[in-house]
């Protein structure tokens, strides 16, 4: 990856960290789910108002590190407007990115955190907004936590 595509990529997570977008409590949410990172400290709640199949608004709180609240912020942009099917095939290409380094020939956002996967144990912080999200669109209350996922 180059210099000046990796500066970009560390400004996006920067931006999102300092200036999070859709976060607090969503008053209109029917569907709330809560995730927990025990070897980190990040929690992170998600509140989601579903139309149908797909989500028709989307806010998130918590706390945590920055990747875990920067990749929150930015997930919640991602996935506003999206069905179940659509926002899981989201998460399947940034679990991806995450995990390999590798990236999307289109240049989209969710490759800022391509740098992620050298960091093992930031692939939970920047997850765990993910994970909740998807226990919220399947409505299930089980907080969701890092430990049990093998990524």
């Amino acid at each position: 990856m180059s210099g000046d595509l990796t500066e970009l990529y560390q400004q996006v997570i920067l931006d999102h960290n300092k200036r999070p977008r859709n976060r607090g409590k969503l008053p209109t949410a029917n569907r709330v789910a809560h995730g927990d990172n025990p070897s980190c400290g990040d929690q992170c709640s998600v509140y989601l108002r579903l139309d149908g199949d797909r989500i028709a608004d989307i806010s998130f709180d918590g706390s945590g590190c920055a990747i875990s609240q920067a990749s929150a912020s930015l997930m919640t942009t991602q996935v506003k407007g999206k069905t179940a099917a659509e926002v899981e095939a989201l998460y399947e290409q940034f679990h991806h990115i995450v995990t390999t380094g590798e990236t999307p020939e289109e240049i989209s956002d969710l490759a800022a955190f391509a740098g992620v996967h050298t960091f093992p144990a930031r692939i939970k912080c920047a997850t765990l907004g993910w994970h909740a999200t998807r226990n919220a669109l399947k409505g299930d209350p089980t907080p969701a936590t890092t430990e049990k996922h093998t990524d």
